[in-house]
């Protein structure tokens, strides 16, 4: 009877231990690549992030920032995470998932003058609307959205070459840089420019060489790519509300434990708070710092003029085809969130 009962004491402690082996969390190791160098708000933002969620998940989620392209550029870190070969991307943006996710609907969200502000920016792609959107990227493609960050107001900015510009017309035959996908190029087009397609990388000795006339990018980005150093010209046009979407591989997001995808969500909106504000009061400081310490000229342009020229060039019945009939205007028109 003393071996019977010791037998089944071991079998219940066996049953116990593996019930504790089987119920411990799960430990996570997510890389997480941007083409943003060190300096930039985006990768301080995803440190905050890695911070955040290590302390929220006990260590049960570790996050690798990986800076500079290192895993891949744009494009390529995208795709990768759509296959699963990578686990978070810092470079999403509508305009990426509109050519690769294979929805062209997304592309409204890049177009010029499509948001009045930042606040109305966020009434949108965090309310229903955007919501909408990127479920349907999700089961489409495998890109996962987790937030919206603010990465600051894109302006042009140009070289000593191609002159000051106060108006569309001024853009005439300008080479202007743009990411290598459709959503960015019509957005150069309707800004009255010629669009030239290039890698981020190599934009700098572009604006170096003459190869390019310019590029439009926000000013915080305009200073940690050093771009003020080869260019003499800042048009605040305005014209873009600069965003990036963090995502995460759809099907390692839905084989998470429920709490997990809590954590994430939770240090994603710290995370997005401590960028935007470091957008926010760099826009408020650079100006000042582009002409005193580089030379630069700041322009008012006729910004009225900028956005006509846009309604115009979006105007055109393939955007109706591409974003469903009249989504410029109802986006435009949407009501920011009370």
């Amino acid at each position: 009877m003393l071996r019977i009962s010791k037998l089944v004491l071991f079998t219940v402690v066996i049953i116990l231990l593996g019930i504790v082996i089987v119920a411990e969390d799960p430990t996570y190791v997510l890389r997480f690549n941007t083409v943003a160098a060190p300096t930039q708000p985006q990768v301080l933002a995803m440190h905050k992030f890695a911070d955040v969620v290590k302390e929220l998940s006990g260590g049960k989620i570790i996050v690798q920032v990986f800076h500079s392209g290192q895993l891949g550029d744009q494009k390529t870190s995208l795709l990768a995470v759509m296959r699963g070969d990578l686990e978070m991307a810092g470079d999403g943006a509508p305009s990426w998932f509109a050519d690769l996710g294979n929805m062209p609907e997304l592309g409204v969200f890049g177009a010029a003058y499509v948001f009045r502000d930042l606040d109305h920016m966020y009434s949108v792609l965090l309310g229903p609307i955007g919501q909408e959107y990127f479920d349907k990227l999700a089961q489409k493609s495998g890109l996962r959205v987790l937030d919206v960050w603010y990465l600051g107001t894109r302006e042009l900015n140009l070289t000593a070459k191609a002159g000051p510009v106060r108006k569309p017309e001024d853009l005439k035959g300008i080479k202007l840089r743009m990411p290598n996908n459709e959503t960015f190029l019509d957005m150069g087009r309707a800004l009255g420019a010629m669009p030239t397609p290039m890698g981020f990388g190599e934009v700098y000795l572009g604006l170096k060489t003459g190869t390019i006339d310019g590029q439009d990018n926000p000013l915080p980005t305009d200073l940690a790519a050093k771009f003020v150093e080869v260019t003499k010209y800042i048009v605040l046009t305005d014209h873009s509300i600069g965003i990036i979407c963090p995502v995460i591989n759809e099907k390692l997001w839905q084989s998470m434990p429920e709490k997990y995808r809590v954590y994430i969500n939770q240090a994603m909106k710290v995370a997005r708070y401590y960028m935007n504000s470091i957008v926010l009061e760099q826009e408020a400081e650079l100006l000042g710092k582009f002409v005193e310490e580089y030379n630069m000229e700041i322009i008012i342009p006729d910004k009225d003029a900028f956005m006509k020229h846009a309604v115009e060039y979006y105007s055109q019945p393939k955007f109706d085809e591409k974003w469903g009939e009249g989504m410029y205007k109802k986006i435009q028109m949407y009501p920011y969130t009370e």
